[in-house]
């Protein structure tokens, strides 16, 4: 029995998990949660069973295990199977990596994701002009600290993807498919040149995954 992961292509979330076992060379089988049809298939009872959050990804392990949230997966993942690592052996520089992992995954992702912007739209009727400005927002603010921080390349944090690179890259993916301008951001934009070279990442993204087809 492989590994299920249970994801959207265009979670990002889910985007960041299926780099991390790419690039630990792990086989999965993929099994997609559509986010938007039917109203959501991560709301059915059957989901719901798998992941009480309704929400992707989830990890079904050999033995039937279920882990839930990317970063628990992560982690498990680099203590499971340690080569690649991602996350430097050195704590300062272990810490960098995740500051900046945690800049996009609790300061900008989750008040970008599909739920919040669903609200934004929903019960809270903002027209689309504020959802899009609110999206903005976020991502130049978390966009601005992390090319502060980061090296000048070709990674995140010198010549080796990083748990960093892992959280930022999903990042400029949904910034550039909200149309958040870029240019004020020029080692991200190149650690996303590197990346988009790098077959881990390449297989990965979302234009890839068998589900982007149904989008």
């Amino acid at each position: 029995m492989t590994l299920t992961l249970f994801d959207y292509f265009r979670s990002g979330a889910a985007y960041r998990t299926r780099i991390a076992l790419n690039l630990k060379g792990i086989a999965y089988e993929h099994h997609c949660v559509h986010l938007t049809r039917n109203g959501g298939e991560q709301h059915s009872d059957a989901y719901k069973a798998i992941n009480p959050q309704e929400r992707v990804p989830s990890l079904r392990l050999e033995d039937g295990t279920i882990l839930t949230q990317s970063p628990a997966i992560l982690e498990w993942l680099d203590e499971v199977h340690p080569e690649p690592p991602l996350l430097p052996h050195d704590p300062v520089a272990r810490a960098k990596v995740r500051a900046v992992a945690a800049i996009i995954g609790c300061d900008v992702h989750p008040i970008n994701n599909l739920a919040v912007l669903s609200y934004l739209r929903g019960p809270l009727e903002q027209p689309e002009e504020n959802v899009q400005a609110w999206i903005a927002n976020w991502i130049h603010k978390g966009f601005a600290a992390v090319e502060a921080l980061v090296d000048d390349g070709p990674y995140c944090f010198g010549d080796k993807p990083s748990m960093a690179d892992l959280y930022l890259i999903p990042q400029v993916f949904s910034a550039v498919r909200f149309k958040v301008p870029l240019d004020a951001y020029p080692k991200i934009r190149a650690i996303d040149e590197t990346c988009a070279a790098h077959p881990a990442f390449e297989q990965a993204h979302p234009s890839k995954q068998p589900d982007a087809v149904s989008a």
